[in-house]
């Protein structure tokens, strides 16, 4: 299997780029894309508009979140056609997040199968227990340790933990009542105040399309 090509890679960063400013009304200040295993990463930076500034300043970041979810559906669903043709794959989740103080965001897709040749030590990396015992750290102080933690290195900065298995019985019972966003958001709180800078990107709850 054959690596992605710089083009393509930048194609699809301007794609995004224009999805988003059509939907929002404005775009990213920068996008980048990242491919390794099943997974494409769009790492943004400079996307919170005057209004979202705003409503941030005023303790609000919940009301982002919710109204920028929304939009970030047709979005998705509009993205979704495009990488699956630009690949010739089945795009299987979404997951989005946003550290709305940084002002950074990312989009993870995962495909059906690997993008790039697939490196049998792939998870094997220098950092890769250290990291996982880390994420299992800080999940058990928020909620669990997770039954199982996979890692992936990205790109040399930027690094994928997939956590499996994580919630807790009165979590499920929320999510079925219809809070998930709000469990989402104060979950988000709690593991970022955990992590140096708030550097997590997470939506383990559920992807945005499957």
């Amino acid at each position: 299997m054959s690596s992605i090509s710089q083009q393509k890679l930048l194609d699809i960063i301007s794609f995004t780029s224009k999805l988003l400013r059509k939907n929002f009304g404005r775009g990213p200040e920068s996008c980048q894309a990242f491919v390794n295993h099943q997974y494409l990463v769009f790492y943004i930076r400079g996307f919170l508009s005057p209004m979202e500034s705003v409503l941030l300043e005023n303790g609000n970041a919940d009301n982002i979140d919710i109204s920028r979810g929304i939009v970030m559906q047709s979005v998705l669903a509009q993205l979704k056609g495009a990488l699956e043709l630009q690949f010739e794959q089945d795009v299987r989740d979404f997951y989005h997040d946003w550290n709305y103080p940084n002002n950074t965001g990312t989009i993870i897709v995962v495909f059906e199968r690997e993008l790039t040749a697939l490196d049998p030590n792939i998870e094997q990396f220098p950092e890769s227990t250290a990291l996982k015992e880390e994420v299992s750290r800080i999940s058990f102080l928020v909620e669990k340790v997770p039954e199982q933690v996979e890692a992936y290195r990205i790109s040399p900065k930027l690094y994928l933990v997939k956590r499996v298995g994580i919630l807790v019985p009165i979590e499920k019972a929320l999510i079925a009542k219809g809070f998930q966003n709000t469990l989402v958001a104060t979950k988000d709180d709690l593991e970022k105040a955990l992590l140096p800078q708030g550097r997590t990107i997470r939506r383990d709850l559920q992807p945005v399309c499957s």
